[in-house]
């Protein structure tokens, strides 16, 4: 019997692709176990430190400890969608299905280590005025009003309490390159880009190191 391998190829790889698809959303639908859970966790914590309260290394890599769900999902599928520019977090996030994401973001917010800090003290003073008042005669807000008097982040708004004071800095600094990059479809990102444009590079150190002491 011959066959004619040109037109039997095309249908066989449709077939594969169907049956991927339908196993890859099987897998996305499917609950995850608790082993499953903190075997991710664990991966997490190799870059974001051992109790997930940030880490200091050739970057600072932020803390998640005890940061919104809503937050840590919206940052996930900004960096799916190219919203938000960092490969190495394309990569993680990509494969992390519903179930998963629930669970690690459920967990991340139940974690309450001690700020590493390291900031300049000297600073705190200035960098408090700014996050409480905001800065006078300009349109940069008090921080509060989005984050919480205590820092502690509501929902899609993140919590900065804790959070290394390196590492905010060089997010704020760099806010234009690496955030909001999809312009014809705006997130959340897009309200702290005229802020965080505004603050100068004085004012950006101060909150940092503000915020890097609260608990």
């Amino acid at each position: 019997m011959n066959f004619n391998l040109k037109l039997i190829l095309p249908s066989v790889i449709l077939a594969v692709f169907a049956l991927s698809g339908l196993h890859a959303e099987e897998k996305s639908n499917a609950p995850v176990s608790k082993r499953e859970v903190q075997a991710k966790l664990e991966y997490c914590k190799t870059c974001h430190g051992v109790q997930a309260q940030g880490f200091r290394g050739a970057y600072p890599m932020p803390r998640l400890a005890g940061q919104q769900p809503e937050y840590i999902e919206n940052q996930l599928k900004a960096f799916i969608e190219r919203r938000r520019s960092n490969p190495v977090m394309f990569n993680v996030a990509h494969v992390l299905s519903p179930a998963m994401l629930a669970a690690l973001t459920h967990e991340f917010q139940t974690l309450d280590p001690k700020p590493l800090g390291g900031a300049p003290k000297d600073l705190a003073a200035k960098g408090k005025k700014i996050y409480e008042e905001g800065v006078a005669g300009t349109d940069i807000p008090p921080c509060a009003s989005c984050h919480g008097p205590q820092a502690k982040g509501d929902g899609q708004f993140p919590r900065l309490a804790g959070q290394l004071h390196d590492y905010v800095t060089r997010k704020l600094t760099n806010w234009e390159k690496e955030r909001g990059q999809d312009r014809a479809h705006p997130d959340t990102s897009a309200i702290m880009q005229p802020i965080a444009h505004d603050l100068k590079p004085d004012q950006i150190a101060a909150v940092a190191a503000y915020i890097s002491t609260l608990d």
